[in-house]
């Protein structure tokens, strides 16, 4: 099993701590590390600042957002990344939500899927470098010849020489046509509230975009990173009582009430009420409340909390459902030792 380091996106500052974080990742047999993005900081700057002091640890992002860039502009950033790395960059993406692409980058939301499926396609025809980058449309035509234009624009190639074609493409998904496409068209998969216990489920999905014509890799290469909190302790129930606001504010707070793909997750691990419940009373400002009714099984399904022995043994259940690597957040060197030597990733 990887782990990989998952700084996530910031707060009202950058994290004090981040470069002694991933200097240490780089050090202690982390795989890789990620930067996100919401509608604060970038996912591509962090990497370049923080991953310019490492060796050998991969950079991706976990994720970069699609509409924040152009297919074309995203690719620039990946294949740049790249070259300063010397080839280390892995380039996650996702389509976000509903609040925060039609909220925050003013596009319509709807069609998520054949944008993604367009999307992927126009970043590998600009790390190929093989002829003049063309887009059929409907969603990013290159060139563009609608209303507005002037008529003058030609298909291009990247005046800078990428230097991978085959830099990995991972696709952050939580729903099974999503999934499907994932296995399809992607390198890997970013899976957010991924439980073992459900690991059937996933694989048809998974199954379902491997078979399809002109998939690009079968599970034997395909790579799953799964979001997961691992807290080595021998209190366990102490720490799920601290992750439950967790599970609240994605359940509850991460998303519309009509719409919250995370919401959606739990519902199919069978948490349909305590999903109901918890967005009712987030919704309504009675965070406390909505975290207080989350169930331990509800933060234990996507979590792995226990002793070192405990540790080790769900880590191998994860790792047999599919899982190749843990995303991990790390709140100091001393505890990304601990979870390097508790995974055996050292």
């Amino acid at each position: 099993m990887k782990l990989g380091l998952q700084l996530g996106y910031w707060g009202a500052q950058p994290p004090a701590n981040a470069q002694e974080l991933v200097n240490e990742a780089d050090a202690s047999g982390f795989d890789a590390v990620f930067s996100a993005e919401s509608w604060g900081n970038d996912a591509f700057t962090p990497l370049a600042w923080w991953g310019s002091s490492t060796e050998r640890i991969r950079l991706g992002t976990s994720v970069a957002q699609m509409s924040a860039r152009t297919p074309t502009n995203c690719a620039m950033h990946a294949l740049t990344l790249d070259h300063l790395s010397g080839g280390r960059a892995i380039l996650g993406l996702g389509v976000s939500g509903p609040q925060v692409v039609e909220g925050w980058y003013g596009q319509p939301f709807q069609k998520p899927l054949a944008r993604t499926r367009e999307y992927v396609s126009i970043v590998r025809q600009v790390l190929a470098r093989e002829a003049a980058v063309r887009g059929d449309g409907p969603h990013y035509p290159l060139p563009y010849t609608g209303s507005g234009s002037m008529g003058l624009g030609k298909p291009l190639k990247p005046i800078t020489h990428p230097l991978r074609a085959d830099l990995p493409i991972w696709l952050g998904a939580e729903g099974p046509k999503n999934v499907a496409l994932t296995a399809e068209i992607a390198d890997g998969w970013l899976a957010i509230y991924y439980t073992p216990r459900l690991a059937p489920m996933y694989n048809e999905w998974l199954d379902e975009g491997f078979a399809r014509s002109g998939a690009r890799r079968s599970r034997e290469d395909f790579e799953i990173a799964a979001t997961c909190q691992v807290v080595v302790t021998d209190d366990r129930q102490a720490e799920i009582d601290k992750l439950r606001p967790i599970t609240a504010l994605y359940v509850g707070g991460m998303g519309a009430a009509e719409m919250n793909f995370h919401a959606q997750v739990y519902t199919r691990m069978g948490y349909g009420d305590e999903v109901k419940e918890i967005q009712k009373l987030f919704l309504s400002g009675r965070k406390d409340e909505a975290a207080a009714i989350v169930p331990d099984q509800m933060v234990t399904d996507t979590m792995i909390i226990g002793n070192r022995d405990e540790v080790r043994t769900q880590v191998k259940e994860w790792e047999d459902a599919g899982v190749t690597m843990l995303l991990v957040t790390c709140r100091s060197t001393a505890h990304m030792r601990e979870l390097a030597e508790a995974v055996g990733a050292v």
